[in-house]
């Protein structure tokens, strides 16, 4: 069995046509029906079965090409270890991130990050928990930040590196627009703008709701913090959102005013596939994003969330 059997099954696979994943691989058709032909000979089964005008994975054929993807990731992951060994300044740092981070602080601490490493190439992911959580254990991303940090899971492991206060946001002519400080009680005859479901901003703030003694009502749901904003400055209800989330990146901004009861917060953790060494330059960044948020450059990760003391930095 020869690595460029294993290339041509699993771009086959992708494509589901053996000519398009010839062209992908500038390799002559006939050149991958002969690999893949030799392939299903050697492991004595077909990988394959014709559907219409293309190709679909026989149930063996699918067991098989989960465990040849998982390969591949593991030998593209040697390759980087050992050209980042040769230069780690010279390797990729793959992160993700929720979009609220996107705004303000994944651009500050790369940009800090690469005064020292400029050389160093990132690749971006943004995404839900869930799908963050999903994306570190199946080694597409070496870090990332997520909300809240998860308390306890058996493949994730990191450090609570910011703790961040939520505001009340309002219209600009709401009464309440002007006040230093409310209650969130005085919010329950609102309508609300909330994140969709999946969103982890969504259950934070509708269990503050709880905690403050009322239900939200739901005027509009949104996946994007300039959408809520936009809508609550629009005036089309109210909402809660971390201040990372309220920089201006347009001239129609609601009002801001601290939530005094009850406080209202959010952790972010940054996490790593737990009993899994990071490649040199994503070890790098990683002791770089503790000691910038005020953590030991050596923290150990943990993987309960009480274990990590709050900090806060905007």
């Amino acid at each position: 069995m020869e690595l460029r059997q294993l290339q041509y099954f699993v771009k086959v696979a992708q494509k589901e046509h053996v000519t398009q994943a010839a062209e992908e691989l500038h390799v002559a058709q006939s050149a991958v029906s002969r690999q893949i032909h030799q392939l299903e000979e050697e492991l004595g089964v077909n990988l394959f079965m014709q559907k219409g005008r293309n190709l679909q994975l026989t149930p063996v054929g699918q067991l098989f090409c989960k465990r040849v993807e998982e390969i591949m990731k593991d030998l593209e992951r040697a390759v980087t270890e050992i050209h980042e060994f040769l230069d780690p300044e010279q390797g990729e740092i793959r992160i993700g991130f929720p979009h609220s981070l996107g705004i303000h602080l994944i651009p500050s601490v790369v940009a800090e990050f690469r005064k020292s490493y400029p050389n160093v190439r990132f690749r971006f992911k943004q995404g839900m928990f869930p799908t963050l959580i999903r994306d570190v254990i199946s080694a597409e991303v070496d870090l990332a930040f997520v909300s809240p940090f998860p308390e306890r899971h058996d493949h994730v492991e990191g450090n609570v590196v910011l703790t961040e206060e939520l505001f009340a946001v309002l219209p600009p002519n709401h009464p309440l627009a002007g006040e230093k400080g409310i209650k969130l009680e005085q919010l329950k005859d609102e309508h609300f703008i909330l994140f969709s479901k999946g969103y982890s901003l969504r259950p934070i703030v509708w269990h503050a709701c709880l905690e403050a003694g009322f239900t939200p009502k739901i005027a509009f749901e949104g996946e994007e913090t300039d959408t809520i904003r936009g809508l609550v400055a629009a005036g089309m209800g109210v909402s809660l959102l971390p201040e990372m989330a309220l920089f201006q990146t347009n001239p129609l901004q609601p009002a801001r005013v601290s939530v005094t009861e009850p406080k209202v917060t959010r952790s972010i953790g940054l996490i790593h596939r737990a009993d899994d060494k990071l490649p040199p330059v994503a070890q790098a960044f990683r002791r770089f994003l503790l000691e910038y948020f005020g953590l030991e450059p050596e923290a150990e990760p943990s993987k309960v969330m009480d274990s990590a003391p709050p900090l806060s930095r905007t």
